[in-house]
């Protein structure tokens, strides 16, 4: 949801009017993204539309700044199935102890979450509600059915990161199906349909070039934001390719290759106009170190420093610290 679309929902409900939530507005209760859920699904917008008060205006006003300022956000969802089942379960043996009591009503809420944990909701919510709402920040909650009587789902408040896959080889077929199972937008880009196709990149956009090279990449724009992974098929094109993604200054850029190959293309960068600090903002190899031979595990490999590289760039300096400390990192 973008700001003007959160400010209208706010005005709606504070008008005592209904709220008008659509899927389009919580692709979370999508039939796409609910198929196979037993408590999930369409039919829950329609339950919160009937649930929302004035008093939820507060969620979708905080919700609103947190676009407009750019912060890691999230609209939350508390649904509720069994409302006897949601208020009186209490936490189980193997859990931590959030009280004596469960959830705080039977009612569905919609609340705000951000990295740095600032909850806001339209009614009063018990602890253990609390812990599963913060969750929202690991989506779209990592416990989201730990307890009986009731689910979460959530909607990012933030778009999702562009890959730029420059090459159509095996690795970047695996990269693009992986990259877009844990949340990247993807886009693939090569020269020859044999390699660029549907069969090969089902999901991801593709952009095929023309002539033969990849001469034609110029003529594409990436964002600041963005990620580059060099993939071209037997290299012959990685330096075109380290090229526009330093033209582009994007965020972050990693090539694959052994030491020798990686060599000769950083003299073909450097005599294509870039600067050794330039050169050293590439991540040479690509990937996470463990041992990935194969396309498949080059492709966790790759996708594994990409969600690292996700984490550091989206949370803050508190929030990773937090984590770090749970992980026992610090």
């Amino acid at each position: 949801m973008d700001k003007n679309r959160l400010l209208h929902i706010a005005s709606e409900l504070r008008a005592g009017r209904p709220a008008g939530l659509t899927c389009e507005d919580a692709p979370c209760f999508s039939a796409e993204a609910t198929r196979g859920s037993a408590y999930l699904g369409p039919a829950c917008v329609d339950a919160f539309n009937d649930a929302l008060t004035a008093d939820d205006a507060v969620v979708f006003e905080r919700a609103a700044r947190a676009v407009a300022e750019g912060d890691q956000a999230w609209i939350g969802f508390k649904v509720v199935f069994d409302a006897d089942e949601a208020v009186h379960n209490v936490d189980n043996a193997v859990t931590k102890s959030y009280g004596e009591v469960g959830s705080a009503d039977g009612e569905p809420l919609v609340f705000f979450c951000n990295d740095a944990k600032e909850v806001v909701a339209g009614r009063p919510y018990s602890p253990r509600d609390l812990f599963q709402m913060k969750d929202v920040t690991r989506g779209p909650s990592m416990h989201n059915e730990q307890f009986a009587g009731l689910t979460w789902a959530s909607v990012p408040l933030f778009d999702k990161v562009r890959v730029w896959l420059l090459g159509a080889s095996d690795a970047a077929s695996e990269v693009a199906a992986l990259a877009e199972h844990v949340g990247f937008d993807v886009v693939v880009v090569d020269y020859d349909e044999a390699y660029l196709n549907e069969k090969r990149f089902p999901t991801a956009q593709r952009v095929l070039l023309q002539g033969g090279s990849f001469d034609g990449l110029a003529e594409l724009s990436a964002a600041s934001e963005d990620y580059v992974c060099v993939l071209t098929r037997g290299h012959m094109f990685d330096p075109e390719a380290c090229l526009w993604a330093l033209a582009h200054d994007v965020h972050y850029v990693g090539m694959m290759g052994c030491a020798g190959k990686n060599n000769r293309v950083h003299d073909l960068v450097i005599e294509g106009g870039a600067t050794e600090a330039q050169w050293e903002r590439v991540k040479r190899p690509i990937g996470l170190k463990f041992g990935a031979k194969t396309p498949a595990e080059l492709a966790v490999a790759i996708v594994g420093e990409l969600v690292d590289v996700r984490y550091k760039q989206r949370y803050s300096e508190e929030a990773r610290a937090r984590h770090e400390r749970d992980l026992g990192r610090e």
